[in-house]
C-alpha cells in the first residue's frame, strides 16, 4: 500500500530530486476579493456572531418558480442526460439571439453564441480569444476583481485607466488615449458597472466604441447588469451606440444577476464568428457543453414572463435610495448616485487618517477590517477594484439587514 509523503520530491537526503514548480502563472493569481470577504463573513455568522455583508454581488431573491419548474421539467427528459453541443443548446442560443437584439440592439446568428459556465468563464474565453502574450488591456478603474486576472491568464497584460468619483467613475476617450501604446490591442467596458453601478450615456458609449473601432483595438463589453437600471435611465450597449464596432466587439452577459440565478452558473458570450470559433474551440477542451438543466432553466428564464424580474429590479430600486440616503449622512463619505447594477461605491477618503474605535486607518483595506471588528459589517475595499479610498456595497440584501448594517456604520463613524 502506497502512501502519501507531504515532503516527497523536496530534496531531502536520500537522492530525491526535488519536485518541479508548480505554474507560475497560476501562483500569481489572486483570489477573488470580493468572494474571500464574503466567506469571511459568513464564516463568521457561523461563529454566532451578527454580521451584516454587503460584499457579494448577489441577489437575496428566490430564483422564479416557472424557472425552477423548467429545471424540474428537464430533470425528467432523458435526452438532457447526455452530451450536447458545446457552444450550447439551439433553442438556448437562438433565446439569447434573441435577447441580444431586444436589448443590445445586435442581430446576430445564433452561430455567434457560446454559452458559458457563468459570466466568468465568458469573460475569461474572450480574453483568451483575443488576447496575445504581451498584449496591452485597457481596464477602466473602479474594476470588478476578475477582469485584471483573467487578462493575466491570457498572458496579456492589464493598464488601468482610473476615474474618480469626480467624473462619476466614468473614464474619458482623452484617458484612453493617454493610456493607449502600439502594444493595446484590447478595451474592457462595462456599463452599468461594476463596483459602481455606474452607466455610461449614448454619447459616451458611442465616442468610446468609435474610438475603438478607429484604432482597431477589441472592446470586450460586459453587459449582465444590462436590465437593471433605475431613474428612466437606459443601459445602450456598444454595438447599439457604435454599430460598426460590434465586428471587433465581444458582448458578456447571463442570468446570474437580472434572474436571481447565481448559482445556476449560466452564462454566454456574443461576438464576431472567428472570434467565437476559437473560443468554441478552447470551450470543446475546457468543460463541453454546459450544465443541460441549467441550460433548460435559462431558456425558460429569457423566454418566460418577465414581471418577476421587473419586481426585484423595483426593489433594488428602493434599496438603492435607501442605501444611498443613510451614507450621505456619515461625515467624510461621499456617495455618487448609481443608476444601475446594485452597488454603491462611496469615497471614503474622508474617514481616513482619523480615530476611529481607538484606530487610524490609512487606507481602506484598513477601513473595511476596521468596519469588520468593530461594526461586524463586511464591506469590500477600494483595493478590490483599483486604487484605496473607497468601498464597494452590495444592496442585493434584505432591507432590514441593509438599514440595520447602515445604522451600524453611523454610529461607529460618529464616534470621533
Amino acid at each position: 500500500m502506497t502512501h502519501y509523503d507531504p515532503d516527497a520530491g523536496r530534496g531531502y537526503a536520500g537522492g530525491v530530486t526535488e519536485r518541479a514548480p508548480l505554474s507560475r502563472k497560476l501562483s500569481a493569481i489572486a483570489e477573488s476579493a470580493t468572494l474571500k470577504v464574503d466567506a469571511k463573513a459568513k464564516a463568521l455568522k457561523a461563529e454566532g456572531k451578527p454580521v451584516i455583508s454587503y460584499a457579494a454581488g448577489e441577489p437575496d431573491f428566490a430564483t422564479p418558480q416557472f424557472i425552477v419548474d423548467a429545471a424540474a421539467d428537464a430533470l425528467r427528459d432523458p435526452k438532457n442526460f447526455r452530451y450536447t453541443p458545446a457552444a450550447g443548446l439551439p433553442e438556448l442560443r437562438r433565446a439569447i439571439a434573441a435577447k441580444t437584439l431586444r436589448d443590445s440592439g445586435l442581430d446576430v446568428d445564433p452561430a455567434q453564441i457560446i454559452v458559458t459556465n457563468g459570466g466568468k468563464q465568458a469573460v475569461y474565453e474572450a480574453f483568451q480569444a483575443v488576447v496575445n502574450p504581451g498584449d496591452e488591456v485597457l481596464l477602466p478603474a473602479p474594476y470588478w476583481t476578475t477582469y485584471p486576472e483573467a487578462i493575466r491568464l491570457a498572458d496579456g497584460i492589464p493598464v488601468e485607466v482610473f476615474a474618480g468619483a469626480d467624473q462619476d467613475y466614468k473614464v474619458t476617450v482623452e484617458q484612453l488615449e493617454a493610456a493607449r501604446t502600439n502594444k493595446t490591442t484590447a478595451l474592457v467596458f462595462v456599463s452599468p458597472s461594476n463596483p459602481t453601478g455606474t452607466v455610461y450615456t449614448r454619447e459616451e458609449t458611442r465616442t468610446i466604441g468609435e474610438w475603438a473601432l478607429a484604432h482597431g483595438i477589441w472592446i470586450v463589453a460586459d453587459e449582465i447588469y444590462q436590465n437593471l437600471t433605475y431613474d428612466g435611465v437606459k443601459a445602450v450597449s456598444i454595438v447599439e451606440a457604435a454599430p460598426e464596432a460590434a465586428a471587433q466587439t465581444i458582448l458578456v452577459n447571463g442570468v446570474a444577476k437580472s434572474y436571481a440565478m447565481t448559482g445556476w452558473r449560466l452564462g454566454w458570450m456574443v461576438g464576431p464568428r472567428d472570434a467565437i470559433k476559437i473560443a468554441g474551440n478552447l470551450q470543446s477542451h475546457l468543460c463541453s457543453n454546459v450544465n443541460n438543466i441549467a441550460q433548460r432553466a435559462a431558456i425558460a428564464a429569457l423566454t418566460g414572463p418577465q414581471d418577476e424580474t421587473e419586481q426585484f429590479r423595483q426593489a433594488f430600486d428602493r434599496r438603492r435610495r435607501l442605501i444611498v440616503a443613510e451614507l450621505s449622512k456619515i461625515d467624510g463619505v461621499a456617495v455618487p448616485t448609481p443608476h444601475g447594477a446594485f452597488y454603491v461605491y462611496p469615497d471614503v477618503r474622508g474617514l481616513l487618517g482619523r480615530q476611529w474605535a481607538g484606530t487610524t486607518p490609512t487606507t481602506s483595506l484598513e477601513l473595511a477590517d476596521l468596519i469588520l471588528d468593530e461594526a461586524e459589517v463586511a464591506v469590500v475595499p477600494g483595493e478590490a477594484f483599483g486604487p484605496s479610498g473607497y468601498l464597494r456595497l452590495s444592496y442585493a440584501l434584505g432591507d432590514d439587514q441593509l438599514l440595520e448594517g447602515i445604522q451600524r456604520l453611523q454610529r461607529l463613524f460618529a464616534e470621533a
